[in-house]
């Protein structure tokens, strides 16, 4: 079997002999009927548990879009025209409207990456600017001590709008939602508190009520209200194929329960190797993103197995904090217990990469430098096909494969696993 698998902005493709491919994980079979902006122009007509966002809004109201950075794939030019539509039949102007990028623990923006993200069009019309961890403002503590300390240009507006993709997300449950604030607009500080709760086995991906992230994340809103959220979902073409707007809660649960319909996977059995990729651009910008698709995999690779992590991350680690730890440590034990004892954002996503080592064996094939993937534990390969000899060399000839060409999206699960 022939496969061609994204990597960056190009693609990469290797052979597979037929005995041994086990399953490729792809999107469950829905029925489509609107997609894209149409889809978004529903969702804004029939908003979920609230009125229609041109209801709610009024002239000379403030309003700020909460909206992704450049390492989601959040189609937000796409998003954003039928938003801004909907927002003009209440008389709002351009003028009083914001459009904030959600940095959280990320880099700033160049110019050319904003015009990217919003369109040409957009970005002419409507300020847009980056979330300032310096400028944040605290608003109080949740019941869990977590700070709320959020960009002032979201605390001091009028209106709140998230916008967001919904995807699997390895300790929040899922993505979207009021995720668009906390850890989107939050200082560094408040995002490590709301973090920390990921040791514990209640926090996973496609969990939600018992789940202390996303419970942690749902209490910002005493502090500052979410007006509005519009979330979408996307294919594996990134085409939006389902749109949800309205209440925080509600909308966003009705888009996580149709995102399990796509992309809850059932397998099986565990594989001798596991294939995954976060799909290429952005996804696998750098290692500190690609490391999603990592940890969807652990739930598809027997014990002792092989995963190779196909992802080019040309900007090598992505993240100080999570390039420090991994610079400090001597190996994945070391890592897992560092995060019980001592919590630290970036650290979280080295002892996360480090439970997956613990299980099995991490091939890597990426466009970094040999020695950064073995200072995190993972076997460079300058090819797929060198990383499939190796593994079959390893397992046996016979061992089965599984491939997961969207490993960030794909949540395989088995009833007897």
């Amino acid at each position: 079997m022939h496969f061609r698998y994204g990597f960056g902005k190009t693609f990469k493709e290797f052979d597979i002999d037929d005995k041994n491919v086990m399953v490729e994980l792809k999107q469950n079979s829905i029925e489509r009927q609107l997609i894209n902006a149409e889809e978004v122009r529903r969702s804004l007509e029939n908003p979920i548990g609230s009125k229609r966002l041109s209801k709610i809004v009024k002239p000379g109201e403030s309003i700020v879009i909460i909206t992704s950075d450049i390492t989601r794939p959040m189609p937000s030019k796409i998003v954003l025209p039928p938003l801004l539509d909907e927002l003009s039949k209440a008389g709002v102007s351009l003028e009083d409207i914001t459009i904030v990028f959600a940095l959280g623990s990320h880099r700033k923006h160049t110019e050319d990456e904003m015009k990217y993200l919003v369109g040409e069009e957009t970005y002419k019309k409507v300020k847009c600017l980056d979330s300032d961890v310096k400028r944040c403002r605290m608003l109080g503590t949740t019941s869990r001590g977590t700070p709320v300390e959020i960009f002032d240009k979201v605390a001091d507006a009028d209106r709140v709008i998230c916008l967001g993709n919904i995807e699997f997300h390895y300790f929040a449950g899922y993505s979207g939602g009021v995720k668009a604030i906390m850890p989107g607009v939050s200082t560094r500080a408040a995002i490590q508190a709301n973090h920390s709760a990921m040791v514990r086995d209640s926090a996973r991906a496609g969990a939600i009520d018992d789940n202390p992230v996303r419970q942690d994340i749902e209490e910002v809103v005493k502090f500052r209200p979410v007006d509005f959220i519009l979330n979408v979902v996307l294919d594996e073409n990134k085409t939006i194929i389902k749109a949800v707007a309205g209440h925080h809660v509600l909308a966003h649960q009705e888009g996580c329960r149709f995102l399990d319909s796509l992309y809850k996977i059932n397998i099986p059995a565990r594989a001798d190797i596991v294939i995954t990729t976060p799909g290429g651009f952005p996804k696998d910008i750098n290692l500190y993103q690609a490391q999603k698709a990592l940890d969807n995999a652990k739930h598809a690779v027997r014990g002792g197995g092989i995963i190779i992590l196909l992802a080019a991350c040309t900007e090598g680690y992505g993240e100080s904090v999570f390039e420090r730890w991994i610079n400090e440590s001597s190996c994945p034990e070391d890592l897992v217990m560092k995060i019980k004892e001592n919590f630290e954002l970036g650290g979280h996503k080295a002892a996360a990469i480090a439970l997956v080592e613990k299980k099995a064996r991490v091939f890597i094939v990426s466009n970094m430098p040999r020695q950064m993937s073995k200072k995190l534990y993972m076997e460079p390969f300058d090819s797929m096909e060198e990383a499939l000899s190796s593994a079959f060399s390893q397992l046996g000839q016979d061992a089965s494969v599984l491939l997961m060409p969207h490993g960030g999206s794909t949540l395989p699960v088995s009833q007897c696993l």
